[in-house]
């Protein structure tokens, strides 16, 4: 990591100094952008039924965090299942995990992330040209697993057009106070007659990061305490002292570090009509922890013994030291090839062919030097897509097909190896007429294969398909509606999950004979633009039927019937009906010119609710979230600040406990070098103050949101170059 470090930072000055004459194409408005992950013939966010985001590179930078969920967790309609600094993935209306398809180049991620929440999703942003959000069911172009959404990391390292430039790219480096951590990265592409080449690496080094207060919540610690007081005044003065440990986590989050490093390349040839590419991806990371702990696991284990020996009680505590600070060391590889031509030929318009090929695997050390479970992913999926114009009706068709292994092996292996093949077919249509009136409309089916070593072979056959409707109107205003109906598989936890997974301190019990999940969706949406701003609201409400989730229950184990295994409570892989009813209201607005400034205000509005068919509650819900912010360019300078409250959440599922609102401030300057001569446009130096206030976050959709909080008050330093 550290001869990365140094070359990053040497290409950083080189770029600053040696191309003041150069220009960048930063992306200066996001509902331009072709959003590439929607199905069919191109189309700009402001041309889709459903609310679609498409994040340039420099705003990448400005809100990266170290995991995909915690960057994007600004985004209306979007959350993160945080696992501390390590791990989260995005939540997208209250659908994550396994709803959520993850992406990288409109191909999955092939990872283990979808198990567990303390697994990192091997694609985070950090070296993206773009990401691009599609909120509400896509299972129409990507599977069932794409029943709640998409988010699609673009890494652009196979380039589809000739650039413009024969050299440009960026680097950015900044220091994080709040884990004293610091964050580098680059990418720079070079062209020579037809070939490009592109490369891209990135390294974060962040140590446990700095919290407002004690780790675990108020609420929490208040029911320790209760606890405590019904014991008898041995265990009392056993579980005080128990208690002082717990009391002790405060200020740092122990455990919390992460380090990662991707190393990335890509060469393309691009003719005239037509472009076929390569790319090789490796990323590594070590991460902690926080909250995970073995202990209870070995005093379970000797709990019965009654004498022992003098070495073996300092053994054994030596031992349990070290197993509080379990971490997961994880590497994949991954290849991309990816081609195209432009057909014009009858019907055909083009023809676009992706295959992605990755090797994945972590292991979760439960101190260092003593591996414990591994997971290992290895993976092929192909995607081909033929577009076509029939009259004024143009489309596409194409088919996917995915053969992906995946097994966990050692002391929490909770998932037997499984292998999982699939086979889809799918098509999409859209037509618009002179008078802004459109229709749109598709269909998917796929057949779903799982292979286990232990339960055997299930095979879900699933289809999918939409219909909407849309008229554009002169004014600037759009109205869309659009019903669709999708089906998911369950996947390798849902059906043979049987073991205890103590990251997340649950053992978990799968279902081999789930049926597959359906879901009814209704969604409308209206959007106004303007010459100096707009307005948007997208409502939704999704009727599930089979709805998979996971709840306390009971199951046998050794020939009883219990709701704990070995100190680690029961937890079931359930079905039942459910309802999601919610929405987005968004907006942007340039004021002008005001002391010199141009001024740009922005703010967003998100709402979900979720009830099982029994009147229950389903888990990990986000709360009402409202984002508001406003930024002044003078040209030299930009300052900006943004506010985030969060409601309470006081609907949690069973076994969970409600979780307080928040409201955090950021503030951001930046001194645009490229103004006075040094570098491209977007070369800057930066300064960010992330939650200024250091208030206490902790999110309703983490696992950990009662033992591991946000990070507190973070001063974030950096320069951006571009050339």
């Amino acid at each position: 990591m550290t001869l990365t470090k140094a070359r990053l930072l040497l290409a950083a000055s080189g770029c600053a100094l040696m191309a003041p004459h150069a220009y960048s194409q930063e992306n200066t408005e996001r509902l331009d952008t072709v959003i590439v992950t929607a199905p069919g013939p191109e189309r700009t966010a402001d041309e889709l039924i459903g609310n679609a985001t498409a994040i340039p590179r420099d705003e990448i930078v400005t809100h990266l965090a170290a995991s995909l969920g915690d960057t994007l967790d600004h985004e209306p309609g979007v959350a993160s299942t945080f696992f501390g600094q390590g791990a989260s993935r995005p939540v997208l209306r209250g659908l994550g995990a396994e709803r959520v398809q993850v992406l990288t180049n409109g191909i999955g991620v092939i990872d283990a992330s979808a198990a567990s929440p303390d697994h990192q999703v091997a694609s985070d942003g950090i070296d993206a040209e773009r990401i691009e959000i599609l909120r509400g069911p896509a299972a129409l172009a990507y599977g069932g697993q794409a029943i709640g959404g998409v988010v699609n990391v673009v890494d652009g390292l196979i380039a589809e057009e000739l650039p413009e430039k024969p050299m440009s790219g960026d680097i950015f480096g900044a220091y994080n106070s709040v884990s004293e951590g610091t964050e580098l990265g680059g990418r720079a592409q070079f062209t020579t007659g037809p070939f490009v080449l592109s490369l891209s690496a990135s390294q974060r080094d962040f140590g446990d990061y700095d919290i407002p207060g004690f780790a675990e919540s108020d609420l929490l610690r208040s029911m320790e305490e209760m606890e405590e007081e019904d014991h008898d005044h041995e265990e009392e003065e056993d579980h005080d002292h128990e208690g002082e440990e717990h009391e002790e986590i405060r200020d740092t989050m122990e455990n919390s570090f992460v380090d990662t490093e991707t190393l990335s390349a890509g060469l393309s040839w691009v003719g005239d009509n037509a472009f076929l590419g390569i790319a090789i991806r490796q990323q590594t990371a070590q991460y902690g922890l926080p909250g995970h702990s073995h202990e209870h696991e070995h005093e379970h284990e000797h709990e019965d013994e009654e004498d022992h020996e003098d070495g073996d009680h300092e053994e054994e505590e030596e031992h349990e030291h070290e197993e509080e600070h379990p971490f997961i060391d994880l590497e994949q590889q991954r290849i991309d090839i990816r081609g195209g031509v432009t057909v014009n030929y009858g019907i055909l318009t083009d023809i676009l062919g992706t295959l992605a090929i990755a090797d994945y695997e972590h292991t979760e050390f439960e101190a260092p030097g003593e591996p414990g479970t591994v997971y290992k992913t290895d993976g092929v999926e192909g995607r081909i897509e033929v577009g076509h114009a029939i009259g004024e009706l143009k489309g596409a068709f194409g088919l996917q097909y995915l053969d992906k292994d995946f097994g966990a092996f050692g002391e929490e292996s909770f998932i037997s190896p499984t292998t999982t093949q699939s086979t889809a077919a799918f098509l999409y249509e859209t037509r618009e007429w002179d008078s802004g009136f459109g229709i749109e409309g598709g269909a998917r089916f796929e057949s779903v294969d799982y292979d286990n070593d232990v339960f055997g072979t299930n095979t879900f056959d699933i289809a999918s398909g939409s219909f909407g409707l849309h008229q554009h109107f002169d004014s600037g205003l759009f109205l869309g509606a659009q019903l669709s109906y999708t089906e998911r598989a369950p996947n390798e936890s849902e059906l043979f999950a049987d073991g205890a997974h103590l990251a997340t301190v649950q053992y978990e019990v799968g279902n081999p004979g789930m049926k597959e999940e359906s879901g009814l969706n209704l969604e409308g949406t209206a959007r106004w633009r303007g010459e100096r701003g707009s307005v948007g609201i997208n409502l939704f409400a999704t009727e599930f039927s089979d709805f998979i989730y996971l709840t306390p229950g009971t199951t046998m184990h050794e020939g009883e019937l219990v709701d704990e295994v070995d100190g680690v409570p029961v937890f079931l892989f359930v079905q039942d009906d459910a309802t999601f009813t919610g929405g987005e209201i968004y907006g942007d607005y340039n004021v002008g010119s005001v002391l010199g400034a141009d001024w740009y205000l922005d703010g967003s509005l998100d709402f979900v609710s979720a009830e099982l068919d029994d009147g229950g509650n389903l888990p990990y819900l986000p709360p009402v979230s409202v984002n508001a912010g406003v930024t002044a360019d003078w040209g030299l300078w930009e300052l900006g600040a943004s506010t985030t409250f969060a409601a309470e959440q006081d609907d949690p599922g069973a076994g969970e406990l409600p979780t307080d609102g928040y409201t955090t401030l950021d503030l951001h300057g930046a001194f645009n070098l490229s103004e006075v001569g040094i570098g491209a446009p977007g070369t800057q130096f930066f300064v960010d103050l992330r939650n200024a206030t250091d208030e206490e976050v902790r999110y309703s959709t983490s696992v950990l949101k009662d033992k591991v909080p946000a990070p507190g008050r973070n001063l974030r330093i950096g320069v951006r170059a571009a050339f």
